[in-house]
């Protein structure tokens, strides 16, 4: 069958579908799920910093699976991988496992997704490349936007509907079913385009030298560097406010066995998700710079944890959560686009990857510390909290928008050559790899 934009495209919204509605099974009810397990709120977001604390180890190393085996090779991986690790976590809620198993199991799911992260994002803009695919990037990704918020929405009501009706256990085992039938898919419909590996290196120098890439094409790259360095605060207060709102919404609901509500959390996320996936394309339209929606969004998500910290009623939390949700689904596609325009092809997976790492990093240390922060003065303060620290991401916006990169401005997929000379031009004529 001959590859065409459409058919890439096709197959990227296959494996966001199937990945998402996986994922979301359990995204209403994880935290309840670990605190039904026994933990205490620090220990449930102690388990949580160790998922992202595998992410932040394996982020290098899956690195040098996608970009020396191939971006389909790693997908695979990371499918077997979260299969068999939601099921190993299954079993810890059944035995009832000490918090060390948690923190163990926890960091296998964070390599999990680890072959992701990069890989797909990669794989589709190297195969829309090779297909001379000539549209916005922001209209493909903010298409996949709506596409995975349609899976969320369906998997976390279902995730808590079925949890209220049999047990929290049940989820974690439909999710594991979902990943077994997505390897099958990915075998079948993702082949490696645009793109040929490399395999010239073994392992342990593979590695070594996917990390220099990663300093010279990421933080070697002025404007490429500043975003990057905003994802510790950004991207990782974020993963504690995601789980956080599950317990959170039930507190101010007055039950907390109400499994279905704390399911409304992630559904009302993921319907932010399809409202901000569609208007995300046409927000970057009003906008001559990428970077001006960037720090809208940035702005928009502090100001609502703030609030969303104060109140006290359940309703306008809903509102709240929903606005934050919208706005934080425009950020995405425009974030990832203009990311995407200024890493060459033979690096993008990588520098990608080292992208996720530095969020991972951000959600090692801030989900215990909010977690402690919500066991002492309740999840209103630890929302509070949550936008103050967010709030550190803006300079960093900022110093981004400054460096006037040609990706800011771009509408267009860029051609391979125009990539490459932004990142020559700004780090000399020969981009070395030994950048410490």
């Amino acid at each position: 069958m001959t590859p065409t934009p459409r058919r890439v495209q096709g197959t990227y919204y296959t494996l966001m579908l199937g990945n998402t509605l996986a994922a979301s099974f359990i995204w209403g009810i994880n935290t309840l799920f670990l605190l039904d397990a026994g933990l205490s709120n620090l220990e449930a977001f102690a388990a949580n910093a160790f998922f992202t604390a595998g992410m932040l180890i394996f982020e290098i190393p899956t690195g040098v699976v996608a970009d020396t085996l191939g971006r389909r090779v790693s997908y695979l991986l990371g499918t077997l991988t979260l299969a068999i690790t939601t099921g190993l976590y299954w079993w810890l809620w059944v035995m009832e496992s000490p918090f060390w198993a948690w923190a163990v199991v926890s960091m296998l799911l964070g390599l999990g997704f680890t072959f992701f992260s990069g890989a797909v994002d990669a794989w589709l803009v190297d195969a829309l490349r090779a297909t001379r695919y000539t549209g916005s990037l922001e209209t493909v990704f903010g298409r996949a936007q709506i596409v995975g918020g349609v899976a969320m929405l369906s998997g976390s009501v279902l995730g808590g509907v079925i949890a209220q009706l049999t047990d929290l256990g049940v989820p974690f085992l439909v999710r594991g079913g979902i990943l077994v039938v997505m390897l099958v898919v990915a075998a079948l419909l993702m082949r490696d385009l645009g793109f040929t590996p490399d395999r010239s290196e073994g392992p342990l120098r593979a590695t070594r030298t996917v990390f220099r890439a990663s300093v010279t094409y990421g933080l070697g790259n002025r404007p490429v560097r500043w975003l990057m360095l905003a994802s510790p605060f950004a991207a990782g207060v974020g993963m504690y406010v995601f789980y956080a709102l599950q317990p959170y919404l039930l507190e101010l609901w007055g039950d907390e066995g109400a499994y279905s509500i704390a399911g409304l959390a992630a559904a009302l996320l993921a319907g932010s998700s399809i409202v901000g996936g569609a208007l995300a394309p046409w927000v970057r339209r009003l906008f001559h710079r990428r970077t001006t929606v960037i720090l809208i969004a940035t702005v928009g998500s502090i100001f609502v944890l703030v609030v969303l910290g104060l109140v006290q009623n359940f309703w306008v939390a809903v509102v709240l959560l929903a606005a934050w949700g919208i706005v934080s689904a425009i950020d995405d596609p425009v974030r990832r686009a203009y990311l995407n325009d200024m890493i060459p092809s033979q690096q993008r997976a990588t520098v990608l990857s080292f992208d996720s790492l530095l969020g991972s990093g951000g959600g090692v240390v801030w989900q215990p510390v909010l977690g402690r922060a919500a066991d002492i003065g309740g999840y209103g303060q630890s929302m509070l909290w949550s936008g103050v620290i967010s709030a550190v991401a803006v300079p960093f916006v900022l110093l981004s928008r400054a460096e006037k990169d040609p990706a800011d401005e771009v509408t267009a997929v860029r051609g391979e050559t125009e990539a490459v000379s932004d990142v020559v031009s700004d780090a000399g004529p020969e981009p070395s790899l030994d950048v410490t």
